[in-house]
Order: C-alpha cells, then sequence, then structure tokens
C-alpha cells in the first residue's frame, strides 16, 4: 500500500515527518551534470542503471542530459518504467519464468526492451515468448568478466550464443553484457584498474571474435559507479551502466579516490530517546536504513556515531559530549543507497531547507 507523503511542498526540512528518503536536489543535480560531462568526450553513453532508483522521473532527468535508456534488474522494474514513459530499457540480468517472459514481450509493443542470457535454453524460452506476443526482442549476451556470478565464458561460448540467437526469427543480437560488480567497491585504485584492465580485454577478445564471425556487436555495455572512468575510456564500452552516482552512499565515499559526486540521498531520521547515558536513539532501524555495507554515518556530526540498529531503533554513541536533543532531525548517509530507497514509497526533494517536490519511488519492491 503507497504511504502518504511525509512531506508538502513548501515546508520546512525540520518539519517533515520521520523516517523519510531525502534528496539534496543541488547535489543531485550535481552529480546529473558531473557524470554527462564526464561521458561527453569519451563516446560512451549512460545507460543509467535505475535498480538504484527506482523512479521514473529520475529516469527522465538523466535521459534529458544524455542517457540513452536505464537498466533495471527485475521485470516489474522494467514495467514501472515503461508505464512512466521510458523508452529504452535492459534488463541486464537473465529471467527464466515464462510468465516473467510474456510480461516483459508484452512491454516490447510500449517500448525497446532488451534482456540478457548466458545459456541456450534461456534463448529458448525468450524466443518462445517472442513468438507468441508477434514482437521481436533484441538479447545481449552475457559474459563473466571477473565477478564469477553470471555470464558465460568470454570468447567462442560467446560468440556460440550469440549465433543462436541472430539465426532467431523473433530475436535479434543485442551485444554483449560485461559487469564486473565485485570491482566496484575495491578499495585501491590499481585494484579497481586492474580489475576492469582484464574485464576489458575480454569484452574486447569477444568483440573481436563477434566481428571474425560476421556479428555486429551494437552494445558493450557495463561499468558502475567505482570504476565508470576505466570503462569510457578503454574504446571497448558503448555503455555505462552507473546507478549509484545520483546519490552516492557511504561505501562508495569510503573507496580511495571517490568517485567524483557528491552525497545526496539521506534519510531524514528524529531523536526518539536521550535517557540513557552517553547514547541517543533515532527512530530509523532496519525498515529504514541499510546496514548490509555497514552502519549508516551521521551527516556533519563527527562526535555522534550510528553503532547499531533493530526493527525500529538506531543507537547513536555519542562520542564528544555534543549530544544531541530529544526530537532533534539528523540526516544519516546510508551505507548502500539502492535497498535503502527500496524501503520508501517516496522522495522528499530538498533544496536549501525547503521542500521542493515529492517523487514516487514507482518501482519499489520490484522483486518480480
Amino acid at each position: 500500500m503507497l504511504q502518504n507523503p511525509p512531506a508538502e511542498a513548501g515546508m520546512r526540512e525540520e518539519d517533515i515527518d520521520t523516517p523519510a528518503l531525502v534528496i539534496d536536489l543541488d547535489a543531485f543535480e550535481h552529480n546529473l551534470d558531473t557524470m554527462a560531462a564526464l561521458l561527453a568526450p569519451t563516446g560512451a553513453k549512460l545507460r543509467a542503471h535505475a535498480k538504484t532508483h527506482k523512479s521514473s522521473v529520475i529516469a527522465k532527468l538523466q535521459m534529458a542530459r544524455g542517457a540513452v535508456g536505464q537498466c533495471v534488474q527485475k521485470v516489474a522494474e522494467a514495467e514501472a518504467l515503461a508505464w512512466g514513459g521510458i523508452p529504452d530499457i535492459l534488463v541486464s540480468n537473465q529471467v527464466v519464468s515464462p510468465r516473467k517472459l510474456a510480461r516483459l514481450a508484452a512491454l516490447a509493443r510500449i517500448a525497446e526492451v532488451a534482456v540478457c542470457v548466458d545459456d541456450a535454453a534461456q534463448i529458448a524460452l525468450i524466443e518462445a515468448a517472442g513468438e507468441a506476443a508477434g514482437v521481436r526482442l533484441p538479447v545481449l549476451v552475457e559474459i563473466d568478466v571477473g565477478m564469477a556470478r553470471g555470464g558465460v565464458e568470454h570468447g567462442p561460448p560467446a560468440v556460440a550464443l550469440a549465433e543462436r540467437i541472430a539465426a532467431s526469427r523473433h530475436l535479434r543480437f543485442g551485444g554483449l553484457q560485461a559487469y564486473h560488480g565485485s570491482a566496484q567497491h575495491k578499495r585501491a585504485p590499481d585494484e579497481r584498474a586492474a580489475a576492469i584492465g582484464e574485464a576489458v580485454a575480454r569484452s574486447r577478445r569477444t568483440v573481436e571474435q563477434l566481428r571474425q564471425r560476421g556479428l555486429a556487436c551494437p552494445i558493450v555495455g557495463g561499468a558502475g559507479t567505482g570504476t565508470f572512468r576505466h570503462e569510457a575510456a578503454s574504446g571497448v564500452y558503448t555503455e555505462i551502466q552507473a546507478g549509484s552516482y545520483c546519490f552516492m552512499d557511504a561505501d562508495y565515499a569510503a573507496n580511495e579516490d571517490a568517485p567524483p559526486f557528491r552525497q545526496s540521498l539521506f534519510v531524514l531520521s528524529q531523536v526518539m530517546s536521550t535517557a540513557g547515558p552517553g547514547i541517543a536513539v533515532l527512530d530509523c532501524g532496519h525498515k529504514g536504513v541499510s546496514v548490509d555495507s555497514g552502519m549508516p554515518l551521521v551527516w556533519q556530526r563527527p562526535g555522534l556515531r550510528y553503532a547499531g540498529a533493530s526493527d525500529e531503533h538506531g543507537k547513536l554513541v555519542i562520542e564528544d559530549g555534543s549530544a544531541p536533543a530529544l526530537g532533534e532531525k539528523l540526516r544519516l548517509v546510508p551505507g548502500h543507497c539502492d535497498p535503502t530507497v527500496d524501503r520508501y514509497d517516496w522522495y522528499v526533494g530538498v533544496r536549501k531547507g525547503r521542500v521542493e517536490c515529492l517523487w514516487p519511488v514507482s518501482a519499489r519492491g520490484g522483486m518480480a
């Protein structure tokens, strides 16, 4: 059930009901503009990853700055974006449920919708869905470029899948999916560079072998907020799938040579108890902020440390004596922005201390 908005346009930030998902609009817009400027001279295009923001509003703002489309991980996310007017969507994942594939094929009537495979059996399932719907679906071959999660072996095994796709009357070969997710949070710059160097090499070899078999490779997609500059400069990757750049989080900020973006996403929380000595309690625990990548940081309050979460409570340890007041509102920086966003129905856009807009998190909970 869609929850009531926690704010109204024009109200002060300190009057927003908590916990609430807040966007600092100046920082957010800076991030969108910075990414567009950094990619412009490289020739690589942005296909922003909507698993981060889950919002057709934000997708349109990214595309207004030159993004060619959006990535998603789930069919339900693709539906939310397509119904919201986004014309070009890649499910950068495998889909094997016939029911889900039928939904995906139905979307092809209102948007360009592509999907990834790493197995011939998946191709047959997508082919059947396309035939039943009377559409021709673009399909990318995912190759393993070092993440060891999904993806067929690069080179001849990937080429064989591409030839199978190209031979189908109901599919067309869309290119390669070559994402190295685990490289994004390697802390040392040289470790990230080495990991992506290998990803680029595997992708380049596969593109060349496709060419030798007479197959063009329209898309080589991958990259993320932590490594996008390497892939964009490679001359191999044509699409950059960064997602978190628009918001940032504490985990990305912990990288050495952190990405050049500002923190724009916060969870606004309120101090609900100061009864314990040396501690304060916030109204934001596991249900309000993700802790899978570590505890959130308290924004611009170095004397306060978010030390632990339970379902509805966040425990602050007061480390320098500057205790927060009962009822005080504090901004938290999530450790991981993507799953934090999925806890909320609304973004509250704030500029200079005032609420400017409210945007629905339209793909929230899109697991199917």
